[in-house]
């Protein structure tokens, strides 16, 4: 069996987050509250990212996150 091809990082991000809205779905349908799916879910983007980034990188990182909420950057759908 050959290894999948090497996908364009927009398609990754792209493949990525339609696997994790189809989980989120998933945990949703079974019974998990959306605000402990949402925290569990930062809880494990920081955890891999200080495993990959180093904690210094990662805290820099969320420095910024206030101000790209604010801006909008992570809102789906509208008010």
């Amino acid at each position: 069996m050959s290894a999948p091809p090497v996908l364009p990082e927009d398609a990754q991000k792209s493949l990525a987050l339609d696997l994790l809205l189809n989980a989120w779905d998933a945990a949703l349908a079974q019974g998990v509250a959306p605000e402990l799916l949402a925290s569990t879910a930062v809880f494990a983007a920081l955890t891999d990212m200080v495993d990959m980034h180093g904690a210094d990188a990662v805290a820099a990182f969320c420095e910024d996150l206030p101000a790209r909420v604010r801006a909008g950057e992570f809102t789906m759908c509208e008010d």
